[in-house]
């Protein structure tokens, strides 16, 4: 099963790219929660590249890894990637009112879907408000 997550951030798509793509502006925007935050991030942006994030409670109590490898990418437009079993795609859609940043991925089976496409949306949420603000 896969699910989609969306939302519209109000900039250039060079700029929503540039914040999406990039290891520092990764750490800022990456969480679902405020008691959550990346502490690293890496980004080798072409196909057979690897990307890589560490997520982090605050509290020192958990964290894991969220890496994978690039196997598309079209500049300003689309990026595609693996993460272990697992794919994801991404778009980036222009329209007078900003780019839409589309997530789609594959659904795991340890946390409901409804968790995990919550997560994914409030991590999309805090993208654009870092681009509005950056």
């Amino acid at each position: 099963m896969q699910i989609t997550v969306e939302t519209l951030a109000q900039a250039s798509v060079a700029e929503v790219w540039r914040a999406y793509t990039t290891p520092e502006d990764i750490k800022q925007w990456n969480t679902a929660s405020a008691d959550w935050h990346t502490t690293k991030s890496t980004v080798d942006l072409r196909v057979g590249g690897a990307f890589s994030s560490r997520m982090e409670a605050k509290d020192g109590s958990f964290g894991f890894d969220f890496a994978g490898t690039y196997t598309k990418v079209i500049q300003d437009k689309l990026i595609e990637y693996s993460f272990g079993e697992r794919h994801g795609t991404v778009e980036f859609i222009e329209s007078e009112k900003g780019v839409t940043v589309r997530v789609t991925f594959d659904a795991e089976t340890t946390h409901p879907i409804d968790q995990q496409r919550d997560g994914w949306q409030a991590i999309l949420n805090n993208f654009a408000k870092h681009v509005q603000t950056g």
